[in-house]
């Protein structure tokens, strides 16, 4: 899923991202900046953060990882774009992964910014309802059906990659579906869109943006979340968040990876279409009774499932028992 070049907001950006480059801080369109932020040891490379310009100064959308490099690189883009750190008065985090939270805390001392994020991705409330991550992935690792062996594995592989800082103190979480948020002469729409978190948020800035975080990149699938519980059912949550992103009738997809695009509908749809089509991919080789862990072994991959890497084995895993789930 490749989108045209004509899509991109800025050809540039585009060709870095594709070039495995990370691109300069640059407008999105006026008063509105993508600050890509290096993730030092990741596979991702980079984030993007927003930063848009109010009448009751800056608003910025996600927050990079907790590390000093991140923070480095933000001050520097920030200083370069002749703004400031201590006038952002707002961080609005899309979910709660350690790449979107990192610094949110270091901008509150630094300016006494209000961090907003969504109700059942506090992480106060998610270890109440859900627990932390590393005991979701244990849990959905059981419901997959997996041998003692490999879920043993798979849980250890993870614990060394996702272990990470979950005590993010939020000032005002949202807990209706939609909320708007008043900033001077700028309104920024929050809006539950849940499928690669439960309580994901994408940002709808009523002038036409809309902030997607990581539920719809320019290119390439959405990560669906963990379902750790019965219930879960986190592609048909993705499917109602495509269509309800398709009819805000946004112009600019500003995503936390990659590069902004334009044509938001029609990237919602594509996307929505692809994720259907590995539902269906699911049901024609389930039988009744199968579990995750035998459907994924019958699903087409880039590579035959033993010459998979053992870490993409268990992202397939437990992609497979959330396309289950809405099968």
């Amino acid at each position: 899923m490749s989108i045209p070049a004509g899509r991109a907001v800025d050809p540039a950006h585009a060709a870095s991202y594709r070039a495995r480059e990370v691109h300069a801080p640059a407008p999105v369109v006026d008063g509105v900046w993508a600050v890509p932020v290096p993730l030092a040891g990741s596979a991702l490379r980079s984030i993007i953060v927003y930063l848009v310009a109010t009448s009751d100064g800056l608003v910025l959308i996600d927050a990079g990882y907790d590390h000093p490099s991140c923070w480095r690189s933000f001050q520097q883009s920030v200083a370069d774009l002749g703004l400031r750190v201590g006038d952002i008065t707002a961080v609005l985090v899309t979910h709660n992964h350690p790449d979107h939270v990192g610094f949110a805390d270091r901008v509150r001392s630094e300016s006494g910014a209000r961090v907003m994020m969504a109700h059942l991705d506090d992480f106060a409330v998610m270890h109440a309802t859900r627990g932390p991550f590393l005991t979701q992935l244990s849990a959905a690792l059981a419901w997959t059906g997996a041998p003692a062996d490999v879920v043993a594995w798979m849980y250890d592989d993870a614990v060394g990659v996702a272990e990470h800082h979950e005590n993010l103190r939020l000032d005002h979480a949202f807990t209706e579906p939609v909320e708007d948020l008043h900033f001077g002469d700028v309104t920024i729409r929050a809006v539950h869109a849940p499928g690669h978190t439960y309580g994901h948020t994408v940002f709808h800035d009523t002038r036409g943006l809309v902030f997607t975080g990581d539920t719809m990149m320019a290119e390439g699938p959405t990560q669906l979340a963990i379902a750790s519980r019965p219930d879960d059912d986190p592609a048909g949550d993705l499917f109602a968040t495509l269509a309800r992103i398709g009819d805000l009738g946004a112009t600019i997809a500003c995503p936390a990876h990659q590069f902004p695009y334009r044509d938001v509908a029609a990237r919602a749809a594509e996307l929505a279409a692809f994720h259907r089509a590995e539902v269906e991919a699911v049901r024609e080789v389930a039988t009744l009774g199968d579990t995750a862990w035998t459907v994924a072994r019958r699903l087409t991959w880039k590579k035959p499932w033993d010459e998979l890497g053992r870490g993409t084995r268990r992202f397939h895993l437990v992609h497979t028992l959330a396309l289950m789930r809405a099968a």
